[in-house]
């Protein structure tokens, strides 16, 4: 009796939270919902939950999270999920994407615990739905965000595995900058964290992505600018604090860390621009991944870029069987 009637909350629950979604941007039976939380030091926060459901009922669901001077958009990603039995929900944080409201700076947070609210909602509401196997995955910062989630969310019962995208776990810049440049700055950022500073990244990776420049993808460019311009101290202080804090975590389930093979450096558009990544350091991701403790595996991507998924087809095709094989290995 008391069986039937949780499974009876479960499902009432499920239906109260779908009659909240309404369409998204994206169409093709993508739905969204606005989460909000209590006014930060900028004033009102929101963030949003953007969901497409798989063909069939099923209790298997991925969480995906972006990355830096981003949003969600890559509606192919969570087709292919679709397509293997899983719900895809991802989330646009707190002043990114959909979530940015204009009295707000991009970005802008001081501590990436900020994030743990969305996602912690996200992964209520994912439940609710219906769901109790979810994967995380994050692309970039939202790989160095969910790695350092499961570090301290390990209790959570419904996770099954964790799955990063060329995750930022570290600044791509030379010695001296790396180990006295950024530590300055992340200092500086605990008193003064609406100090700017340049953000710093080739405007080749946009170019090379945007279908109205030398790309195949459609998105905002007033989301995801090809130029990032300026990011706060406090931001810088936040990436180095939880990059330094996920050194050596152990981490309690499945881990599958994904990169390009090679990382670019280009001065001119070249070829590296669409076969490597020209924004992150693939050693460095390499190097910490390797210290994280548990069941890991790292997989590099010959020809990939940045965000894995946005490669070229043939290589993007490769990510997919990768992915879904390790899924597969783990008894997702």
């Amino acid at each position: 009796m008391k069986k039937n009637f949780l499974l009876l909350l479960i499902f009432l629950s499920g239906l109260f939270f779908s009659q909240e979604y309404s369409p998204d941007i994206l169409g093709n039976g993508f739905e969204q919902k606005t989460l909000n939380f209590p006014n930060d030091y900028e004033g009102k926060v929101t963030a949003t939950v953007i969901r497409k459901k798989a063909e069939s009922p099923t209790h298997k669901a991925v969480l995906y999270i972006h990355g830096f001077n981003d949003y969600f958009f890559q509606a192919e990603m969570a087709e292919k999920f679709n397509e293997k039995g899983f719900d895809f929900y991802a989330l646009d944080l707190r002043k990114y994407g959909r979530s940015y409201l204009p009295h707000q700076t991009f970005n802008n947070v001081r501590n990436l615990d900020e994030y743990n609210a969305e996602i912690d909602e996200a992964l209520k509401i994912i439940a609710a739905e219906n769901h109790n196997k979810i994967l995380l995955a994050g692309h970039s910062t939202g790989g160095l965000i969910t790695t350092r989630y499961m570090k301290y969310h390990a209790g959570n019962p419904n996770i099954a595995g964790l799955w990063v995208n060329s995750p930022f776990y570290d600044f791509n810049m030379g010695f001296l900058a790396k180990k006295i440049g950024v530590p300055i700055i992340s200092g500086l950022g605990k008193h003064h964290p609406d100090t700017k500073i340049g953000g710093g990244f080739s405007t080749f990776y946009g170019e090379s992505l945007h279908k109205d420049f030398k790309g195949e993808w459609n998105y905002d460019l007033k989301l995801k600018p090809n130029a990032n311009g300026k990011v706060n101290f406090g931001f810088i202080r936040a990436i180095h604090r939880a990059q330094k804090d996920i050194r050596n975590a152990e981490l309690k389930v499945p881990v599958l860390v994904m990169h390009s093979e090679k990382s670019g450096y280009p001065k001119i558009w070249n070829e590296e621009v669409t076969s490597t990544d020209i924004i992150l350091n693939v050693n460095d991701i390499n190097k910490n991944a390797k210290k994280l403790k548990g069941n890991v595996t790292i997989i590099p991507v010959k020809g990939g870029i940045h965000d894995l998924v946005l490669s070229k087809k043939p290589v993007r095709e490769k990510v997919y069987n990768e992915l879904f094989s390790w899924l597969q290995k783990i008894n997702f």
